[in-house]
């Protein structure tokens, strides 16, 4: 799991929730998960790779372990804002985030494979998982071997493939001298621009100082990023000044406490457990 700890120096660069009584449709108020352009609809995850994925060579980088988890927080964090998962209700008891657990709201389909794939584990697990332990069976992270059929396999892959049907990565074969590799370069460079400036608007010149009224995705896809160590790729682009004002905007928000932001109004409550899952 990532840590506030982990913000890393920028390089330079120049380039019976089981059963039957769960609803079949999601409310009209399901979130327009469109990032900027309502032609191409990207989902966190989606745009978690865009960020990290080297434009010309058209891969993550080797050695990063993060992104993996960091992609299936993603996963819970975007059925969330679908309406198709939310926590358990605490009652009269309060319980931390990282003690409560998933529970199914809707069961109809995402449209997306990776996400349909994580809803139909969720609906088909009893007794449910919290998020923090969602996100290491996703990631086939578990020693127990009667949850290994939990883990979703090449979800890098299989993101890149849905990129490029989508026009914004393309295919191609490269020779890394002992083994070849399908890689994924950027084609259309405009959408991952939009989602570096979604990024930089959010922690620059649309800072707003209260978490509960940033928009929800650009909030999870700063957390994302940095959960995954890809946020710094971003910041490339950035002065000194604005990098510096970017990171301690960052640092505020991992140092706020994910238990305290849940219970405020309009708190998305599986996206800030996600968060207590990586940071706290």
């Amino acid at each position: 799991m990532a840590s506030r700890e982990g913000l890393v120096q920028r390089r330079i660069v120049t380039s019976d929730t089981q059963g039957s009584n769960v609803k079949q449709t999601v409310s009209d108020t399901e979130e327009d998960y469109s990032p900027h352009d309502k032609d191409v609809r990207l989902t966190l995850l989606e745009e978690v790779i865009l960020v990290g994925i080297k434009d010309k060579e058209g891969y993550t980088s080797f050695w990063n372990d993060n992104i993996s988890s960091g992609l299936r927080g993603a996963m819970l964090i975007e059925l969330a804002l679908r309406g198709r998962i939310t926590l358990d209700n605490t009652g009269m008891r309060k319980r931390s985030l990282l003690s409560r657990r998933v529970m199914l709201k809707s069961d109809a389909p995402c449209g997306d494979i990776l996400l349909d794939e994580a809803l139909r584990h969720v609906k088909e697990t009893d007794p449910p998982e919290t998020c923090q332990s969602w996100i290491e069976l996703l990631s086939g992270e578990t020693w127990n071997p009667l949850k290994l059929r939990y883990q979703i396999r090449n979800v890098r892959e299989r993101i890149a493939k849905n990129l490029v049907e989508k026009g914004i990565l393309t295919t191609e074969k490269q020779n890394f001298v002992v083994f070849d590799m399908t890689t994924h370069p950027l084609l259309d460079q405009s959408q991952k621009l939009g989602v570096i400036k979604k990024i930089q608007d959010t922690l620059l010149g649309r800072w707003i100082n209260d978490p509960q009224r940033m928009d929800k995705r650009a909030l999870a896809l700063v957390y994302l990023a940095q959960a995954s160590e890809v946020l710094e790729h971003a910041f490339a682009s950035l002065s000194d000044e604005d990098y510096d004002l970017a990171m301690k905007r960052v640092r505020e928000l991992l140092d706020l406490d994910p238990d305290v932001e849940a219970c405020k109004d309009g708190a998305d409550e599986v996206l800030w457990a996600v968060v207590a899952s990586f940071f706290k």
